[in-house]
């Protein structure tokens, strides 16, 4: 990791999730949040609409599943990997509402403690 570089720290539920990913999924997404980590963005990262600045996702299209990884660079002074989930639906590239929730409601702890 690049000296000037943030840290990147896991929820540990997103981290078990992620690592059931397909291991070419988890390289492409662990280099785009290395990119995010010194302080640039990955051409797969976008911010996350209706969160704010500074929460991204990261929108992997692999194989015929789609991979996203959700992170913060907002809160303190580390990348905060905060949900990562294998998208389901087929119908659009809308991120479902009960994800939406469970990123918002866990950045909203982060910013709590």
């Amino acid at each position: 990791m690049e000296e000037n570089a943030r840290e990147i720290v896991w929820i540990k539920a997103a981290r078990k999730t992620f690592s059931k990913f397909p291991m070419a999924a988890q390289d492409r997404i662990n280099t785009a949040l290395r990119i995010a980590a010194v302080g640039q963005k990955s051409d797969i990262a976008k911010p996350m609409k209706g969160m704010g600045s500074g929460v991204f996702e990261i929108a992997l299209a692999y194989r015929s599943d789609a991979f996203r990884t959700i992170y913060a660079v907002n809160i303190g002074d580390r990348l905060i990997v905060v949900h990562a989930f294998q998208k389901k639906s087929k119908s659009g590239i809308k991120t479902p509402k009960a994800e939406v929730d469970l990123v918002r409601d866990r950045i909203s702890r982060l910013k709590r403690s």
